[in-house]
């Protein structure tokens, strides 16, 4: 499953290169032109949050959340995590996907995988231009954060 987030209307030749094998692609808000997820679409399915900046009239059709359910897990979508109103392992969700800080983030708490693949569009100050992917086995997900530029690993959960 690829991850990206805050395109802020700004969809890189190399994010669409590394989602291209992706069976299934989730943007956690801050798309920023409704042809990014035209474009995202016609690579894989798509699940898409609506960010804080997603607020022309396109964007009125997407949810602040979305529960995804891929095969044993539950995946919850969110573009800013301060929002968050449940509890991840109380609700029996297994991975949170979010955006908005632009930093790429993984961690682990309370056995729920978090993970903010960072920013894909514009440069924001000195942090990478990144993409992640979840990697779903079973009942179990890993992830991974890879800086976009240079192709390098970030991160790895």
């Amino acid at each position: 499953m690829g991850l990206i987030a805050d395109t802020h209307g700004l969809l890189r030749p190399e994010a669409k290169e590394f989602l291209r094998t992706s069976d299934y692609i989730v943007h956690a808000g801050d798309i920023g032109d409704r042809g990014i997820l035209g474009e995202l679409e016609a690579i894989a399915r798509v699940c898409a949050v609506r960010g804080n900046n997603d607020t022309e009239p396109w964007a009125a059709e997407l949810r602040e959340t979305e529960l995804l359910t891929v095969g044993a897990l539950a995946v919850y979508v969110i573009h800013d995590l301060a929002d968050l109103r449940l509890e991840p392992d109380a609700a029996a969700v297994q991975v949170v996907v979010s955006g908005h800080s632009h930093k790429p983030m993984l961690e682990r708490r309370n056995g729920v995988l978090f993970v903010n693949p960072g920013s894909a569009g514009p440069r924001r100050f000195k942090l990478p231009i990144a993409i992640g992917e979840l990697l779903i086995e079973g009942a179990s997900a890993a992830a991974r954060i890879f800086d976009l530029k240079d192709a390098r690993l970030l991160a790895s959960l």
